[in-house]
């Protein structure tokens, strides 16, 4: 299995989905963040983290391109229940009865948005390419927004969503050492250390990372409850903190 599986049908449209928190809301990534993204994804922020700053615009539009389209699935999909009746997964069926474009792929990227002024924050990611029972969680805000809580906030938006919508095993969440701040996100959420690597990144820096794995019943004891998330739609059809 390739995609997500959901214990029920999601919206046929989930790039438009949003998740709303108490002070913050995830929006499916788009062309809109772009400029947002370009400028505020910087060597400081990137300091601890695999990918590096776009080095022109058109860097930034190619990862919003692909993001979007690791959440698409081709119009010849839908929802069918599984055998155990368990959950709900994907089927090929032929175009000409296909009715709607089933929008769910292995990879949800978010734009982190302030609920109360639309102030664009950050990006938030859940990672499934591969590995879409134990996906890694990817989250980094701003430099100006760091102090906050927003990336804390933000992540277990994003965990709770998925426990309560997506079948999964446990998440993952790699960090460099040095980045003390970002280890307190996983660690708030029970999360415990099963891995440790050094990683080298495209442009050879090495980065000394662990992984935390996060369960089920740790993250959502300590979940904070100003912090449930509710999906809804708007409009039609690595980590630093």
């Amino acid at each position: 299995m390739n995609t997500f599986h959901f214990f029920t049908p999601q919206p046929s449209d989930l790039l438009s989905l949003t998740i709303e928190g108490r002070r913050l809301q995830l929006v499916a990534i788009s062309d809109k963040f772009e400029q947002d993204i370009f400028k505020y994804f910087t060597s400081e922020i990137t300091r601890y983290m695999f990918p590096s700053p776009a080095q022109d615009i058109k860097e930034t539009r190619n990862f919003i391109v692909e993001s979007r389209r690791s959440i698409a699935v081709p119009r010849n999909m839908r929802y069918t229940l599984d055998r155990q009746g368990k959950g709900f997964s994907l089927l090929f069926v032929p175009h000409q009865i296909s009715n709607c474009y089933m929008q769910i792929g292995n990879n949800l990227q978010f734009a982190i948005l302030s609920k109360s002024t639309g102030e664009f924050l950050g990006c938030c990611g859940l990672h499934g390419e591969g590995k879409v029972r134990t996906p890694e969680l990817g989250i980094w805000i701003k430099k100006s927004a760091h102090g906050s809580g927003y990336g804390r906030e933000a992540v277990h938006l994003l965990v709770n969503w998925s426990w309560n919508n997506i079948d999964l095993d446990y998440f993952t969440y790699p960090v460099d050492r040095k980045n003390v701040a970002s280890s307190k996100i996983p660690e708030s959420l029970g999360g415990e250390v099963v891995e440790a690597l050094k990683v080298e990144t495209p442009t050879g820096k090495i980065l000394d990372e662990v992984v935390y794995k996060i369960n089920r019943v740790k993250s959502v004891t300590r979940f904070r409850p100003a912090t449930t998330a509710t999906s809804i739609l708007i409009g039609k059809v690595s980590n630093n903190h």
